[in-house]
C-alpha cells in the first residue's frame, strides 16, 4: 500500500508538471520564393495584385505561403498539435508539453520557439486579471431608428447623400462568430447585391461561420457597418463588400487566437481587401502565465501586434476598437490597438463626451492612442435575432468608423491608406489639441474629403520633417507654393509648447532644449495641412 501511495504521489506531480504549454515555431526558409514573387498569381488574387499595385505596396517574401512540408513533419511529431499557420512571420502555433517543443529545434528546419508563457523564454511575465470581448455589457431597452446620431456624429452622411456607401470597397471583419447573417432581414440588402464575399472560421477550420458559437458579437458588429432596415437602420457602408473570418473562441482566451487572426489577416490581403475591421483586444489569458503586462502594450511586442503591421505594411487599412478597460486598473490601450499602424477607435456617448470604460492612450505607447473616436455608449446594433437593441463598447465604434472609412475611401480612390487614415485624423475635432481620451477626436468625414481634395498629392507629401527621432536640429521642409505655414507642437496631453510662422520653403528649428518625449506636429498654411510624430531625444 505505501509503495502505491508514492507510486500515486510521483504521477500526480509528474501529472502537475507535464501541462500543455502554447508555442509559436519560427522556420529558416520557404519554398520556391523567387518564382512566386516572379508569378505572384500563384499566390494572391488579381485584386490583391491590382491593390499593391496601385498604391506601391511591394510583393515580397512574407507573401509566399509556408512551407506545407515543413508543417507536415511537424505534425508528425510526438506530443505536437499545429493550430496556424503565418506566412508573414513564417511561423505556425503549436500546442505541446514544453520537452516535446523544445524538442522541435533538433528540427534543421526549425529557427527558433517564442512560448506563449514568455518565463520559459527567461523572461517575467506580469499576471493580470481575465478579460475577454471588447464590450461591455448590453443595454435592454430597444431603440429604433437610434443609427441616425452614430451616423451624423462622424459626418458620413453627407457622403451617402452623395452616393458614397461604400461601394467597390472590401472589409474583412475579424471577430467572433456571424450567427444569422445568411439569414437575417439586416443582411438581406447586402445578400441581395453580392456583397457577402464568403468567410472562414479559422477556430474550428471549416467554412460555416453563419452558425452559433456561443456568442453573437461579429453579426453586432457586422451590423454598424453593412446592417440595413428600412426606414429604421442603417450601417455606415451599407454597399461595401464583405468576408467574414472567426478568428476568437469565446470560449476560452488563449494566444493562439493571437495567430488566428494573423492568419485571417493574411487570408485578407491575398484576397485584396481594403480595410480590416477587428473589434477585439488581447491583454490577459486563462492561464496567466501568458498574459501580457500593461507595459506590454508599446506598439511592438504582442504577436497581433506585430502582425497588424505587418497587415499596415502591406497596404490594408486596420480599424481595431481600443478596448474597454478606461475604468479599471488596466486602463490603456491593448493589443493590437497599440500597434503604431492601427487606427484605434475609443467611444463617447450620443452627445460626444468621453465614454469612462473607453481604454486610453499611455505616453509610453509609439503614437498617439486612441486616434480617433466615435459613438461607443448605447450604440444602436442589431442583433441576431434581427432586433434593434444598444450596445456598449469601443467594439461599436470601431465598425461605425471603419464604414464610414469605407464610405470616404469610395469617394478617394486613389488615396493610399495612410493618406486615407490622416484626412480623418486632420478632420477630428481635436486635431490641434489631441489627447489620451479622445485622441485626435470625432471625425468629420465630409470635411475629411475636402481637406482631401483641397490638397494635391504633389502638396501632401512634400511635407517632410527629418531625422526623427531628433537631437538637436530639426530640418522642415514645406512646399514651395505654400506663403506661409504656421507650425504649431504640443505634448502628448495636448498642451501647446511651440508655435512658428514659417515662409521659408527650408527650414531648421533647434530642439536641443525641448524634454525628451513625444509630440505632435500640425502644420497649416492656405493649401491645407500635415500631422507628424515627433520624437525628441
Amino acid at each position: 500500500m505505501k509503495k502505491l501511495l508514492v507510486l500515486g504521489a510521483l504521477l500526480f506531480q509528474y501529472m502537475s508538471f507535464a501541462q500543455e504549454e502554447h508555442a509559436w515555431v519560427y522556420l529558416t526558409d520557404k519554398e520556391n520564393v523567387a518564382t512566386s514573387i516572379a508569378n505572384p498569381i500563384s499566390i494572391l488574387t488579381q485584386n490583391a495584385i491590382d491593390r499593391k499595385a496601385a498604391h506601391n505596396i511591394p510583393i515580397d517574401e512574407r507573401d509566399v505561403p509556408v512551407n506545407e512540408s515543413y508543417i507536415s513533419q511537424l505534425k508528425a511529431q510526438n506530443g505536437i498539435a499545429v493550430m496556424a499557420k503565418s506566412k508573414w512571420f513564417n511561423a505556425v502555433y503549436v500546442i505541446g508539453l514544453e520537452v516535446d517543443i523544445n524538442a522541435l529545434e533538433n528540427l534543421d528546419f526549425v529557427d527558433h520557439i517564442d512560448f506563449a508563457d514568455r518565463s520559459l523564454n527567461a523572461e517575467s511575465r506580469v499576471a493580470m486579471s481575465n478579460d475577454k470581448f471588447e464590450i461591455e455589457e448590453s443595454l435592454v431597452d430597444f431603440n429604433y431608428g437610434s443609427a441616425q446620431n452614430q451616423v451624423e456624429m462622424i459626418g458620413v452622411d453627407h457622403l451617402h447623400i452623395s452616393d458614397y456607401t461604400g461601394e467597390g470597397i472590401v472589409i474583412a471583419v475579424l471577430d467572433a462568430g456571424f450567427p444569422n447573417v445568411d439569414t437575417m432581414g439586416a443582411f438581406q440588402r447586402l445578400r441581395d447585391n453580392g456583397d457577402l464575399l464568403g468567410g472562414y472560421d479559422f477556430v474550428e477550420r471549416s467554412d460555416e461561420v453563419f452558425e452559433f458559437d456561443g456568442s453573437e458579437h461579429g453579426t453586432r458588429v457586422l451590423s454598424d457597418m453593412a446592417g440595413h432596415i428600412q426606414d429604421e437602420f442603417v450601417g455606415t457602408a451599407p454597399d461595401a463588400s464583405y468576408y467574414l473570418f472567426r478568428t476568437e473562441d469565446p470560449t476560452s482566451e488563449m494566444p493562439v487566437e493571437e495567430s488566428y487572426w494573423v492568419e485571417a489577416a493574411e487570408r485578407a490581403d491575398s484576397l485584396g481587401v481594403h480595410i480590416i475591421n477587428s473589434s477585439l483586444g488581447y491583454r490577459v489569458y486563462d492561464n496567466e502565465n501568458y498574459s501580457y503586462a500593461p507595459s506590454d502594450m508599446n506598439g511592438h511586442t504582442a504577436f497581433i501586434t506585430k502582425g497588424a503591421n505587418i497587415a499596415n505594411e502591406k497596404g490594408i487599412l486596420v480599424v481595431n476598437s481600443s478596448g474597454n478597460s478606461g475604468d479599471d486598473s488596466w486602463q490603456i490601450v491593448g493589443a493590437p490597438a497599440d500597434a503604431s499602424g492601427v487606427l484605434s477607435v475609443g467611444a463617447v456617448d450620443f452627445e460626444g463626451n468621453y465614454a469612462p470604460f473607453s481604454s486610453q492612450g499611455n505616453a509610453t505607447q509609439p503614437t498617439l492612442k486612441p486616434d480617433v473616436v466615435a459613438r461607443g455608449a448605447a450604440a444602436a446594433v442589431v442583433n441576431s435575432s434581427n432586433t434593434i437593441v444598444n450596445s456598449n463598447g469601443t467594439s461599436f465604434s470601431a465598425p461605425i468608423m471603419a464604414g464610414g472609412i469605407a464610405s470616404l475611401w469610395q469617394a478617394l480612390p486613389n488615396a493610399s491608406h495612410e493618406e486615407i487614415k490622416e484626412f480623418v485624423r486632420m478632420s477630428a475635432s481635436q486635431f490641434n489639441s489631441p489627447d489620451f481620451f479622445l485622441g485626435y477626436g470625432i471625425p468629420d468625414l465630409q470635411l475629411a474629403l475636402n481637406i482631401a481634395l483641397s490638397i494635391t498629392e504633389e502638396e501632401f507629401v512634400r511635407f517632410k520633417v527629418f531625422p526623427n527621432p531628433v537631437t538637436n536640429m530639426l530640418n522642415i521642409q514645406i512646399p514651395t507654393s505654400t506663403e506661409a505655414t504656421t507650425l504649431k507642437i504640443y505634448n502628448m496631453l495636448g498642451k501647446l509648447v511651440l508655435e512658428k510662422d514659417i515662409i521659408q520653403s527650408q527650414t531648421r528649428l533647434d530642439m536641443a532644449s525641448m524634454t525628451s518625449g513625444i509630440y505632435i506636429m500640425s502644420f497649416k498654411s492656405n493649401k491645407g495641412s500635415k500631422l507628424f510624430k515627433l520624437i525628441k531625444s
